[in-house]
Protein backbone atom coordinates (compact mmCIF):
# COMPACT_ATOMS: atom_id res chain seq x y z
CA UNK A 1 0.00 0.00 0.00
CA UNK A 2 3.19 2.21 0.88
CA UNK A 3 4.24 1.51 -2.80
CA UNK A 4 0.92 2.68 -4.26
CA UNK A 5 0.98 6.20 -2.56
CA UNK A 6 4.76 6.68 -3.29
CA UNK A 7 3.46 6.80 -7.07
CA UNK A 8 3.81 9.77 -8.67
CA UNK A 9 1.37 9.21 -11.57
CA UNK A 10 2.02 12.78 -13.17
CA UNK A 11 5.86 12.01 -13.07
CA UNK A 12 5.37 8.54 -14.36
CA UNK A 13 2.29 9.93 -17.29
CA UNK A 14 6.12 12.75 -18.24
CA UNK A 15 8.19 9.73 -18.65
CA UNK A 16 6.09 8.24 -20.58
CA UNK A 17 5.57 10.94 -22.50
CA UNK A 18 9.26 11.42 -22.68
CA UNK A 19 9.09 8.42 -24.24
CA UNK A 20 7.28 8.70 -26.72
CA UNK A 21 8.34 12.38 -28.30
CA UNK A 22 11.71 11.28 -28.44
CA UNK A 23 10.95 8.04 -30.57
CA UNK A 24 8.84 10.13 -32.80
CA UNK A 25 11.87 12.62 -32.82
CA UNK A 26 14.27 9.55 -34.12
CA UNK A 27 11.88 8.64 -36.09
CA UNK A 28 11.88 11.65 -38.05
CA UNK A 29 15.23 12.58 -38.30
CA UNK A 30 17.66 12.41 -35.57
CA UNK A 31 18.21 9.08 -35.91
CA UNK A 32 19.25 10.05 -39.54
CA UNK A 33 21.34 12.84 -38.46
CA UNK A 34 23.35 10.81 -35.72
CA UNK A 35 23.86 8.10 -38.05
CA UNK A 36 25.98 10.44 -40.33
CA UNK A 37 28.04 12.63 -37.55
CA UNK A 38 29.12 8.93 -34.75
CA UNK A 39 32.31 8.22 -35.45
CA UNK A 40 33.27 4.49 -35.68
CA UNK A 41 36.23 3.15 -34.32
CA UNK A 42 37.85 3.35 -30.72
CA UNK A 43 40.30 5.82 -31.53
CA UNK A 44 40.89 8.78 -28.56
CA UNK A 45 39.04 11.37 -30.88
CA UNK A 46 36.36 8.89 -31.96
CA UNK A 47 36.24 7.86 -28.49
CA UNK A 48 36.19 11.70 -27.29
CA UNK A 49 33.60 12.37 -29.77
CA UNK A 50 31.34 9.73 -28.93
CA UNK A 51 31.63 10.77 -25.34
CA UNK A 52 30.76 14.41 -26.08
CA UNK A 53 27.97 13.33 -28.41
CA UNK A 54 26.23 11.14 -25.64
CA UNK A 55 26.50 14.03 -22.96
CA UNK A 56 25.12 16.32 -25.34
CA UNK A 57 22.14 14.63 -26.17
CA UNK A 58 21.21 13.30 -22.67
CA UNK A 59 20.96 16.79 -21.76
CA UNK A 60 18.83 17.33 -24.74
CA UNK A 61 16.41 14.29 -24.37
CA UNK A 62 17.74 13.04 -20.85
CA UNK A 63 20.32 9.75 -20.37
CA UNK A 64 17.85 7.02 -20.81
CA UNK A 65 16.06 7.41 -24.35
CA UNK A 66 19.59 9.15 -25.64
CA UNK A 67 21.17 5.31 -24.41
CA UNK A 68 18.31 3.60 -26.48
CA UNK A 69 19.13 5.97 -29.85
CA UNK A 70 22.57 5.69 -29.32
CA UNK A 71 23.10 2.19 -28.88
CA UNK A 72 20.58 1.51 -31.51
CA UNK A 73 22.02 3.82 -33.94
CA UNK A 74 25.67 2.14 -33.12
CA UNK A 75 24.40 -1.50 -33.71
CA UNK A 76 22.68 0.14 -37.19
CA UNK A 77 26.54 0.99 -38.26
CA UNK A 78 27.74 -2.40 -37.09
CA UNK A 79 29.92 -0.57 -33.66
CA UNK A 80 28.82 -3.16 -31.03
CA UNK A 81 31.48 -5.34 -31.71
CA UNK A 82 33.87 -3.66 -29.39
CA UNK A 83 32.95 -2.32 -26.25
CA UNK A 84 34.64 1.04 -26.98
CA UNK A 85 31.65 3.01 -28.78
CA UNK A 86 29.42 1.04 -26.29
CA UNK A 87 31.54 1.90 -23.25
CA UNK A 88 32.12 6.18 -24.23
CA UNK A 89 28.21 6.14 -24.87
CA UNK A 90 27.92 5.01 -21.58
CA UNK A 91 30.24 7.22 -19.67
CA UNK A 92 28.53 10.70 -21.88
CA UNK A 93 25.08 9.40 -20.75
CA UNK A 94 26.22 8.39 -17.02
CA UNK A 95 28.84 11.55 -16.35
CA UNK A 96 27.07 14.25 -18.86
CA UNK A 97 23.85 14.75 -17.45
CA UNK A 98 25.41 16.45 -14.27
CA UNK A 99 25.06 19.87 -16.52
CA UNK A 100 21.45 19.61 -16.17
CA UNK A 101 18.25 19.07 -14.11
CA UNK A 102 16.59 17.57 -16.85
CA UNK A 103 19.53 15.35 -18.30
CA UNK A 104 19.01 12.37 -15.82
CA UNK A 105 15.87 10.82 -14.51
CA UNK A 106 17.92 10.04 -11.55
CA UNK A 107 18.50 14.12 -11.20
CA UNK A 108 14.62 14.49 -11.68
CA UNK A 109 14.01 12.15 -9.10
CA UNK A 110 16.59 13.59 -6.84
CA UNK A 111 14.79 16.94 -7.05
CA UNK A 112 11.38 15.69 -6.43
CA UNK A 113 12.45 13.76 -3.33
CA UNK A 114 14.10 16.91 -1.93
CA UNK A 115 11.51 19.39 -2.48
CA UNK A 116 8.91 16.96 -1.07
CA UNK A 117 11.09 17.02 2.09
CA UNK A 118 10.91 21.35 2.15
CA UNK A 119 14.77 21.33 1.09
CA UNK A 120 14.83 23.01 -2.52
CA UNK A 121 18.29 23.08 -4.11
CA UNK A 122 19.63 25.56 -5.92
CA UNK A 123 19.82 25.85 -10.07
CA UNK A 124 22.68 28.43 -10.32
CA UNK A 125 25.08 26.18 -7.82
CA UNK A 126 23.73 22.71 -9.77
CA UNK A 127 24.91 24.38 -12.65
CA UNK A 128 27.76 25.62 -11.38
CA UNK A 129 29.22 22.89 -10.25
CA UNK A 130 28.56 20.66 -13.30
CA UNK A 131 30.20 22.52 -15.44
CA UNK A 132 33.13 22.75 -13.30
CA UNK A 133 33.76 18.96 -13.16
CA UNK A 134 31.52 17.30 -16.00
CA UNK A 135 33.16 18.46 -18.93
CA UNK A 136 36.88 17.53 -17.48
CA UNK A 137 35.34 14.10 -16.23
CA UNK A 138 34.11 13.24 -19.22
CA UNK A 139 37.74 13.97 -21.25
CA UNK A 140 39.54 12.26 -17.88
CA UNK A 141 37.24 8.88 -17.74
CA UNK A 142 37.14 8.78 -21.62
CA UNK A 143 41.55 9.03 -21.97
CA UNK A 144 40.78 6.09 -18.84
CA UNK A 145 38.95 3.69 -21.54
CA UNK A 146 40.82 4.48 -24.31
CA UNK A 147 44.16 3.54 -22.41
CA UNK A 148 42.72 0.73 -21.02
CA UNK A 149 41.53 -0.72 -24.53
CA UNK A 150 44.66 -0.45 -25.64
CA UNK A 151 46.65 -2.68 -22.90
Amino acid sequence: MELARALSVPFLIFVLGLGIVVEAVVRNGLGAVLTRVIPGGSSLPSLLALTGLAALLANVVNNLPAVLVLLSVLAGRGLLGGPGPVLAVLIGVDVGPNLSYAGSLATLLWRRLLADRDHHTDLGEFTRLGLLTVPAGLVLITVALWAVLRI
